[in-house]
């Protein structure tokens, strides 16, 4: 694991703390303000490009054509979701309710994807991201995320493990079927909100997703399309999430960082311009959106110049990079991590 600084533990509510005092600077600049105009033009472009998928996907009809709408289509699931993301943080509306209500019909409904449970389970990351004892987005039950995980792994994960940077790539593939299963499996908790009206959203998406592909294309073709589409969208939010922590330190129990370290050290930030903030709905911008989750997208541009400038002043790393550059971190992490098990593999084999 990285080393980092613990030599400035404070809490982020302190006056003096310094993220107190660059949270006062971002909140001069207005940077916390809504983003209506930015928003309504977003929605606008997602729910075009989500509703043009399926009527392009009505109008081919029971065509091989359809693999590439399928694509098409998984790049809209994956849009539609960061949106849901983005209503999860408050940054289109204030009201709890309202983000609420429009996250169910955009998660739920839309693409399948329990609201509440990804909600729970996206806030336990931003609390302790990076985290190995508290972060479920590195929870080792199929891959290792750090050399004390693999040392402890289960079964699956001694397997997959040893090659895990192989099989990352491939392993995303599966990641939509994935959300669709852990967002049924989450009904059966009673701490879920809602649970009657996720449940039938959910439902109801279902029915009309699998319905509509079967009804317009032959059971062969609907296999193919689903398995195209599914492997596409989990691959497109897999690329989408993986640059933000993967690569950076691994926290645990002994690490005491206040809140600004705490985010700023486990996160990337991604470079790219406007095309790569588009594709990865804003999220290139990490170490802004961890440290001021409820910022508007389109805000994060302009808080990055202060937060960098200010991370530097008081001796913090801000790690940015190119979006390649991110995922060959994240590999050679998990190669770098994997290297016990292997070598407990080839050991149990000389014996």
């Amino acid at each position: 694991m990285t080393v980092v600084d613990t030599s400035r533990v404070r809490a982020p509510g302190e006056r003096g703390s310094d993220f107190a005092k660059l949270s006062r600077r971002i909140a001069q600049a207005g940077l916390l303000d809504k983003r209506p105009g930015y928003y309504t033009a977003r929605i606008g472009l997602v729910a075009g490009l989500f509703a043009g998928s399926w009527a392009l996907f009505a109008a081919i009809g029971d065509s091989w054509w359809q693999v590439p709408v399928a694509v098409l289509l998984a790049v809209a699931f994956a849009q539609v979701t960061l949106l849901a993301h983005d209503l999860a943080h408050g940054q289109i509306s204030r009201s709890r309710r309202t983000s609420r209500m429009a996250g169910l019909l955009v998660g739920n409904l839309a693409v399948g994807l329990s609201y509440g449970w990804w909600m729970d389970k996206h806030t336990r990351h931003h609390a302790n991201p990076n985290h190995e004892d508290h972060d479920p987005d590195v929870s080792p039950e199929v891959l290792v995320w750090s050399e004390n995980q693999a040392a402890g792994a289960g079964r699956v994960a001694k397997i997959i493990g040893r090659w895990q940077a192989f099989l990352f790539f491939p392993l995303l593939t599966l990641e939509g079927l994935n959300l669709k299963v852990a967002s049924f499996r989450a009904l059966r908790r009673e701490s879920l909100k809602n649970r009657r009206v996720e449940g039938l959203l959910l439902v109801a998406h279902n029915l009309a997703y699998l319905g509509a592909v079967f009804l317009v294309l032959s059971p062969g073709k609907a296999l193919v399309f689903l398995a195209v589409h599914l492997a596409g969208y989990g691959v497109y939010l897999g690329c989408t999430f993986a640059p933000n922590h993967k690569g950076m330190p691994v926290l645990t129990a002994e690490d005491e960082l206040d809140f600004l370290r705490r985010q700023v050290l486990t996160s990337r930030n991604v470079r790219g311009g406007r095309l790569v903030t588009t594709a990865l709905g804003g999220l290139n911008y990490q170490i802004e959106h961890h440290l001021f989750p409820s910022m508007p997208t389109a805000n994060l541009r302009k808080a990055q110049p202060i937060v960098s400038d200010y991370c530097r002043s008081i001796g913090v790393d801000y790690a940015e990079c190119g979006l390649f550059a991110s995922w060959g971190q994240a590999l050679r992490h998990l190669h770098e991590v994997g290297r016990p098990l292997r070598a407990g593999s080839r050991r149990s084999q000389d014996w």
